[in-house]
């Protein structure tokens, strides 16, 4: 398996967008607190999300004939690495112009496509996923929510839930079942795009131990949806879902949930002057990790800009770096106790206290460390 993982460097070409977009994303941190900027993901801000399609920064990937700009995945490896390391609020565009905008481009029709796309570039319209069930966790063959044929397309009946932002979308991408039951595993599942403004559509937002309603869940009562809500062939939404995910676990963002706070601890310790040599030590650990970490991203990033799909590859970065945002909040919870005679910022204290209370959720979302596990160890011929 990893020959398949060459080491890859990030083009000129595509470091050269890198001033423009960190240039952005600091005009939306430099006011906020390091514990707001911690939330990166969780941070809603539409007008900043127009403001990045408006700069060009949405949409990367996207032919232009769509709204977008023709770049590969490097490109947008830049623009996420620069958004999350500042800590720009990112919830609003996250999953609409990092999974449905490729999903809708590689597996919708003509008309979706033009529907949808260049408002996803221009930051107009906003994605959640719809894939997580009461009772299936990440089990998402055992799908039980159900779309039905009518006489005008599909009728929509059960619950989602753990959706990211829910609240604030206009579109739910939702993997469905349209044919069969629970035990059929993954045949007859689709996927179909819900407007979450329609009759039935109910959703009510989930508050997380930190105090914020990222998630939330979702409930769909005789929801009528014409029959071009139907994305890609009807019974091959797992196969579909299966390559979306793919797009989800091989990014940058999968290891850069804790920067912001290791950036904070950092500047900390040059504050208070501590130089010794288990600081030291503690520090080049964390950094050198993290740098291993975005070389094998930036690796699997050259898969997909080769036209691959490295399903196992990306796996085995997630649950590799989620494990090291996990662990990152944990050494600086340590080495603070462990000098209690020092001054700490609030807002450091702050922004530690939240990251270890979502941390548990870094392994969860986009597919426990169970199935990821599953995942490599078959692309690994183990099982």
């Amino acid at each position: 398996m990893f020959d398949t993982l060459s080491l890859a460097s990030l083009p000129p070409a595509d470091e050269a967008i890198r001033p423009a977009i960190r240039a952005l994303a600091a005009t939306a941190a430099s006011a906020a607190d390091t514990d707001e900027r911690a939330r990166s993901w969780q941070g809603y801000d539409p007008a900043f999300s127009r403001r990045l399609g408006e700069a060009g920064f949405l949409g990367l990937t996207l032919p232009k004939r769509y709204g977008g700009h023709e770049r590969g995945p490097f490109a947008r490896f830049v623009v996420v690495e620069e958004l999350l390391g500042l800590g720009a609020p990112v919830a609003a565009h996250w999953i609409a112009d990092r999974q449905s905008a490729p999903l809708i481009l590689n597996f919708g029709n003509e008309a979706q496509r033009q529907s949808y796309l260049p408002r996803i570039a221009r930051g107009e319209i906003f994605f959640c996923i719809g894939m997580s069930e009461p009772g299936s966790g990440s089990d998402l063959a055992s799908v039980r929510t159900r779309a039905d044929r009518t006489e005008t397309g599909w009728r929509v009946n059960g619950q989602k839930i753990w959706t990211s932002g829910a609240p604030h979308c206009d579109y739910m991408i939702a993997l469905l079942r349209t044919s069969g039951g629970p035990d059929d595993r993954h045949a007859g599942l689709s996927q179909l795009i819900i407007d979450l403004k329609v009759p039935g559509v109910t959703i009510r937002p989930i508050r997380d131990l930190a105090g914020d309603e990222h998630f939330a869940e979702v409930f769909f009562e005789d929801v009528d949806l014409p029959a071009d809500a139907l994305i890609g062939e009807e019974g091959e939404g797992w196969k579909q879902v299966t390559a979306e995910l793919a797009f989800e676990r091989s990014g940058p963002e999968r290891i850069y949930s804790s920067v912001v706070l290791l950036d904070a601890w950092i500047a900390h310790l040059r504050g208070v002057g501590r130089d010794d040599a288990a600081t030291r030590a503690l520090v080049g650990d964390a950094t050198a990790r993290l740098g291993v970490l975005r070389a094998m991203s930036i690796a699997c990033t050259a898969r997909l800009a080769a036209g691959e799909s490295p399903v196992t590859e990306a796996s085995l970065v997630k649950d590799l770096g989620t494990a090291f945002e996990q662990q990152l909040p944990v050494l600086i919870g340590d080495d603070l106790a462990s000098h209690p005679d020092e001054a700490v910022a609030a807002d450091l204290y702050r922004a530690l206290l939240y990251v270890t209370h979502v941390a548990p959720s870094f392994s969860l979302r986009g597919g426990t460390r169970e199935i990821l596990r599953g995942i490599i160890a078959r692309g690994m011929g183990l099982r």
